[in-house]
């Protein structure tokens, strides 16, 4: 059986909504930041992440890699959109998205984070943080922009990109970055957050 291990409120929670989506049998365990540093976790993951998927015996790590397996083993779920099945366009589109939620925003946010582990001086690290809410900002505007002519990301449907983006606009909440300007972007996190699948690991992970 699948399983994913998961941080609440942290980016495992896509994979968790993509396994909800896949309807596949899994069960998800909530570890703590202590637990993935253990000698029984590090076993399993080496780098004391999460996302963590395990199939039986056999182990998977890294959000995007874990994401194409879930859609692999259910195809017709519209985990990239409904029509990504059988459209390499829409699939790359979704994709496309994805990555840019994995690797440009997702970078971003580090300075707010763990601005302590880079540098020693507060200033510097109120700098830094002034520095990542700046950049943050510009690449929540490029995602407002898109939603101002269509619901989603890729268009009319949802794929598991907007979630990406979803939960980390929800994170700018408890980074303090007032995205209140970004209309699209407000009633896109609103419909997002309707829907079941998200809504439902919502709840199991005490978010909301």
């Amino acid at each position: 059986m699948l399983k994913l291990y998961y941080i609440p409120n942290t980016c495992a929670f896509v994979p968790h909504v993509a396994l909800e989506w896949s309807g596949l049998e899994y069960t998800a365990e909530e570890v703590g930041r202590d637990t993935i540093k253990s000698p029984e976790y590090l076993a399993l993951n080496p780098q004391g992440q999460v996302p963590l998927l395990t199939d039986g015996n056999w182990t998977l790590r890294q959000n995007v890699a874990i994401i194409d397996y879930i859609n692999d083993l259910a195809p017709d779920k519209g985990i990239y959109g409904v029509t990504a099945q059988h459209d390499p366009k829409a699939r790359a589109l979704a994709r496309q998205w994805l990555a840019f939620a994995n690797s440009d925003l997702h970078m971003s946010f580090k300075p707010y984070f763990y601005a302590a582990r880079m540098v020693d001086d507060e200033k510097a690290q109120e700098n830094l943080k002034a520095y990542a809410s700046a950049a943050l900002k510009n690449l929540f505007s490029f995602v407002d922009n898109t939603l101002a002519q269509q619901d989603y990301l890729t268009g009319d449907n949802i794929t598991i990109a907007d979630v990406y983006i979803f939960i980390e606009a929800h994170w700018t909440k408890r980074c303090n970055i007032d995205l209140s300007v970004y209309h699209n972007l407000s009633k896109f996190y609103q419909r997002v957050s309707a829907d079941t699948g998200v809504s439902t690991v919502l709840k199991v992970q005490g978010i909301i």
